[in-house]
């Protein structure tokens, strides 16, 4: 099963403000053991809002604007891609994550990822 997760952005990720080199090196030593694991597949931290654009798609036409400011907690400040045996698996590896937010509770989301073999499943 793959799971994505999500972390949500906080007014400093906003900021654009850089984690600590303490909090830098946490993760870093994180990621090699979801590496080791075989659990992660992808991951990537996302910049400010701000920095973004989104695309519209309207009547076969794409539109290029900036979105109006949104809640923090409706931004996304990175992401991983994970491989586990259950959702059970993934939640355990969340509760092991270092505090991406110091100072504050994280929101962190776990998603599951539909591949084919699970609409396969659907349908028999």
């Amino acid at each position: 099963m793959r799971f994505m997760i999500l972390i949500k952005a906080d007014k400093n990720s906003e900021a654009g403000i850089m984690p600590s080199q303490e909090l830098l090196a946490a993760m870093g030593k994180f990621n090699e053991e979801l590496v080791k694991a075989g659990i992660m597949q992808a991951g990537e931290g996302a910049p400010a809002q701000l920095q973004g654009r989104s695309r519209q798609i309207l009547r076969r036409q794409a539109h290029r604007h900036r979105r109006p400011v949104r809640r923090n907690q409706e931004l996304i400040a990175g992401f991983w891609m994970w491989k586990c045996k259950s959702k059970q698996e993934a939640i355990d590896w969340v509760k092991r994550c270092p505090n991406p937010m110091p100072g504050m509770e994280p929101e962190i989301e776990i998603r599951q990822v539909f591949e084919a073999e699970d609409s396969a499943r659907s349908y028999a």
